[in-house]
């Protein structure tokens, strides 16, 4: 299975996020901390508003709506965000059917944050607030860069 990303090749990563786009601005700033510039960062909004606060956290690059994020996720090796984005209708309806199952079927490794307005309970994950995920998500991401360099 091709996951999009080889040794000697940069690394391509999708965040995703909606609404204000602070979870991804989150998790932009942190990998940017963490592993610096050996990340191609391609952020994704449901709305130009998400995608701008990840642009100004970091990104290389970002796109807004459906076809941005049916289009980027088939060309990434990890797509990162809320867990939200694999759900149909969340973020309170941006989150279409198209959006969802793209990024549900696409090969990249998905790192989910279980973070959610939506009436689901995640059984046996504990609440930690957001920058302890975020920490939690780049170490993820870390690890698997250095599986690559191995």
């Amino acid at each position: 299975m091709q996951r999009h990303f080889n040794r000697g090749h940069v690394l391509k990563l999708m965040v995703m996020d909606g609404h204000g786009g602070g979870i991804g601005a989150a998790i932009i700033k942190g990998l940017r901390e963490s592993i610096g510039n050996n990340i191609e960062l391609l952020a994704v909004g449901t709305n130009s508003i998400a995608t701008s606060r990840m642009m100004k956290a970091g990104a290389n690059r970002g796109a807004t709506g459906q076809n941005a994020v049916v289009w980027t996720s088939r060309r990434v090796g990890i797509i990162m965000g809320p867990i939200a984005i694999l759900m149909a209708n969340s973020m309170m309806g941006e989150m279409t059917e198209s959006m969802a199952c793209a990024i549900s079927s696409s090969q990249a490794v998905k790192i989910l944050l279980p973070l959610s307005l939506e009436r689901i309970n995640i059984v046996g994950v504990k609440g930690e607030p957001l920058p302890h995920l975020v920490d939690q998500a780049v170490a993820v991401v870390s690890d698997l860069m250095k599986d690559l360099d191995a």
